[in-house]
């Protein structure tokens, strides 16, 4: 009787365990084929950049101000790399998420084998 729940239990956790790593496994796939776009415009990013380059108290400019051109390929840059950045964590969710399918998994098997070997006893 106490083999038969501990059986169970284990069957429903390593269930649980692989029914999480599946919906992981959906939504990393999600994320790499419709990455989430980048939030700022170029316009706020402009903004924020002459903000930063506004003159100290004294008066002084603290840099001399970019080009459109050159605030446009930071702009561009930073895009990019956000990008890269989100899918590179998709792809590291999809491996982890891979791990919750496929260490449990087995588990799962060897139990629900048990299961039906003691019934048809």
């Amino acid at each position: 009787m106490i083999r038969n729940i501990y059986i169970y239990l284990v069957l429903f956790a390593t269930l649980m365990m692989t029914i999480g790593g599946s919906v992981g496994v959906f939504m990393a796939i999600a994320d790499l084929a419709s990455p989430v776009p980048y939030h700022q415009t170029f316009e706020q990013f402009q903004q924020l950049r002459l903000e930063k380059r506004a003159p100290d108290s004294v008066g002084n400019d603290q840099k001399a101000t970019l080009s459109e051109d050159e605030l446009k390929k930071q702009y561009d840059a930073m895009v990019a790399a956000e990008r890269e950045r989100q899918m590179s964590q998709a792809k590291n969710s999809l491996i982890k998420s891979f791990g919750w399918i496929v260490i449990p998994l087995p588990v799962f098997i060897y139990y629900q084998r048990q299961l039906t070997g003691r019934k048809n006893r």
